[in-house]
């Protein structure tokens, strides 16, 4: 980066990024799974996936929210030199960095079908209802904060990276006109002007 630039990628989308993945995998590998009467029976199975969705979406949506809030009322503001990276890019990154972990994933909720018909995959989807959910919060953080949370690319990048992690410091921020994505991750939409 430029004279002591950072490439920062948006909080929200880091955290958003697996959601869909997670969700639509745990979905096919319900949906595979549910075929087989598998060990326990499908009744058995659906009612223990519906339970293990409910924790998982609950358990991951809550996490670590206190850290989010500590980093976000600390966040120092983003410097001109710093490097605002595009959501897709951040969305694509997330997904490229983590598609052996999504893959063995869903190869495991699929296996587990066999023993316990589509539990496992309504695991894997809550832990994506989950982290839609957390990024809602981290889009309501921002809102009442009237600031959008970046972090820093390169905390990102090593292994085990996550937007509250470790290794992150400090959060940054910039106003809400910033970047192409809307508080919470999601696509900022266009408002057409009437003349």
């Amino acid at each position: 980066m430029a004279r002591g630039g950072q490439g920062l990628a948006r909080v929200a989308v880091v955290v958003r990024a697996g959601a869909a993945p997670l969700w639509w995998l745990g979905v096919f590998a319900a949906g595979i799974s549910v075929l087989v009467p598998g060990l326990t029976g499908r009744r058995i199975g659906v009612l223990a996936g519906a339970a293990l969705f409910l924790v998982a979406a609950a358990v991951v949506a809550g996490a670590r929210r206190k850290r989010y809030r500590t980093l976000a009322g600390a966040a120092a503001r983003a410097g001109k030199h710093d490097v605002l990276q595009d959501r897709r890019v951040t969305v694509r990154n997330w997904r490229r960095g983590h598609r052996w972990w999504l893959l063995l994933a869903f190869l495991a909720a699929l296996g587990c079908g066999f023993a316990v018909p589509a539990a496992a995959g309504m695991l894997l989807a809550g832990v994506g209802a989950g982290l839609r959910l957390k990024a809602g919060f981290v889009g309501r953080v921002e809102r009442s904060g009237d600031v959008l949370l970046w972090v820093r690319v390169d905390w990102l990048s090593r292994r085990g990276g996550t937007p509250a992690g470790e290794r992150v410091k400090a959060f940054r921020a910039t106003g809400v006109a910033a970047g192409d994505a809307a508080p919470g991750g999601g696509r900022r939409v266009a408002v057409a002007v009437r003349g």
